[in-house]
């Protein structure tokens, strides 16, 4: 038996504006392509379909949401924005609805203000967005879209460091046509060169070069989900690479103190790296086992976890410490300092671990704090 069609998206009326160098249309339809939507640009009778005015911008969220709620219309300002028809609805009345910017009768309201979405929906706390898309300033449907393409935690250097230039770089490139991938590809480029430089004990470059391939990292996922770009590829290429990278850059580094006149002992320095690959490897593990076991990631639990993950020993808050020991030109104190926060992140996750399962094994459901 043939599986139901996907939900029809129909983009209604026009808007000059070109947000992230797209017509508004065109970004609309990659949006609603991307969340599993089959876009067309008339409606088709006897069939179910979500109707968009395109006087709006807003969250790919609420694709996700309207999906799940026939008869009804996500409002703004009690205005629709977009309107779910089911198979046997009133189609006309609907599209005459959002062209005339009128309520349509017989279908339950949504405000877009006020409206509670799931945690599962969201990814995120805040409520998502729904804004007018002005043809003569788009820029803040661009800044909405890229914050809003923030999901979940992350680090200190990711949330507030680069953020702001990397709208900029992010917006540049969608205006010039680059796909994420090739960002993804010019960052692992970056990603190699670093770790050539760390291993020549050449850091200052290294660390240049590192930078650059972390901001590009943050450009590349942000470009896909706000130009509707994302593609399984891309993920677990971007995914793989960040991965995959870190214990090569720390190993490289190890190799590059003799060339900048600082060298390790030998026991030392495989004391070292084991603690910073074991412990990166092990602290992936319990990120694997929370998920998996717990239905949940370990940084969304409680606030402390969610703090925590602003500076836990990953890639971003190591290299701080990495640069921090380069100002003193003692670029061996500095990795020594990285395995001993390895090691303290370590903790940090193990026991938070074995808290979350003790509450468990009493029958304690655990329930994030963004859910609260």
């Amino acid at each position: 038996m043939a599986s139901d069609p996907a939900l029809l998206f129909v983009p209604v009326g026009t808007n000059d504006a070109r947000p992230f160098g797209m017509s508004a249309r065109e970004r609309a339809c990659r949006l609603a392509t991307n969340a599993g939507f089959d876009c067309a640009e008339q409606p088709e009778p006897g069939r179910a379909m979500l109707l968009a005015s395109m006087r709006y911008a807003w969250d790919p969220a609420w694709l996700k949401a309207m999906r799940t709620r026939p008869g009804t219309a996500l409002t703004l300002g009690d205005e629709p924005v977009m309107i779910h028809v089911p198979v046997n609805g009133n189609l006309a009345a609907a599209a005459a609805g959002l062209e005339d910017r009128q309520l349509v009768e017989g279908y339950e309201a949504l405000p877009a203000e006020t409206a509670e979405l799931s945690y599962a929906e969201l990814r995120k706390r805040e409520r998502p967005f729904v804004i007018w898309l002005d043809a003569e300033d788009p820029e803040p449907v661009e800044r909405a879209a890229y914050d809003a393409a923030y999901k979940g935690v992350t680090d200190a250097l990711t949330l507030y460091l680069w953020r702001k230039p990397a709208f900029y770089l992010t917006r540049w490139a969608a205006q010039a046509g680059i796909a994420p991938n090739a960002v993804t590809f010019v960052g692992a480029a970056l990603c190699v060169l670093a770790f050539i430089l760390f291993w020549r004990g050449e850091f200052w470059l290294g660390v240049l070069s590192g930078f650059i391939f972390m901001v590009l990292d943050t450009v590349d996922g942000k470009l896909a989900r706000v130009t509707g770009a994302s593609s399984k590829w891309g993920e677990v290429f971007d995914h793989g690479i960040d991965l995959v990278h870190p214990p090569f850059w720390y190993w490289a580094w190890e190799h590059g103190l003799a060339a900048y006149g600082r060298p390790l002992e030998p026991v030392v320095a495989t004391m070292v790296l084991w603690t910073i690959v074991g412990g990166y490897v092990a602290q992936r593990i319990i990120e694997g086992i929370f998920i998996k076991r717990l239905k949940m990631e370990i940084h969304v639990w409680r606030p402390v976890d969610s703090q925590f993950r602003l500076i836990t020993a990953r890639r971003n808050p190591n290299m701080v410490i990495l640069v921090g020991s380069l100002l003193f030109a003692r670029a061996d104190i500095g990795l020594e300092l990285v395995a001993w926060w390895t090691l303290a992140s370590l903790i940090f996750h193990a026991v938070r671990l074995a808290q979350a399962r003790e509450l468990t094994a009493r029958g304690k459901k655990l329930v994030s704090w963004l859910e609260a």
